[in-house]
């Protein structure tokens, strides 16, 4: 089984971070592992976010989030636990999530009001 690699903090990019969430289900995996403290497996995170998406898909983006250094991935015999990096990238680069967050957060707010009176 290949090892994970997780980059250190002093070589997360900020191109980095903005490639793995430009991707709407990536961000909103992020976003999910955000807000919570306890390590997830990924089955757990995706939720209805994931519903649609295939696990080979699913791998690919936790990978990308894992590449950016945006997430920590540990193997726990079958599954993989997954936390957010947050508080490491937030000291490299501050201010940065929390406002990419929030964008999202209003733009899903938007979307479903928009939904909503349809």
């Amino acid at each position: 089984m290949k090892p994970l690699i997780h980059p250190a903090a002093a070589d997360v990019t900020v191109e980095g971070i903005l490639h793995a969430l430009s991707d709407p289900v990536r961000v909103e995996l992020f976003a999910r592992l955000a807000c919570v403290e306890a390590p997830q497996t990924c089955s757990g995170v995706m939720g209805e976010c994931g519903a649609n998406v295939p696990k080979s898909t699913l791998s690919q983006h936790f990978k990308v989030l894992r590449d950016a250094g945006l997430i920590r991935s540990e193997r726990r015999g079958v599954e993989m636990l997954n936390t957010s990096r947050m508080e490491e990238v937030e000291r490299r680069f501050p201010g940065l999530l929390p406002a990419i967050l929030a964008a999202h957060k209003a733009q899903t707010r938007g979307a479903a009001a928009r939904a909503r009176r349809r």
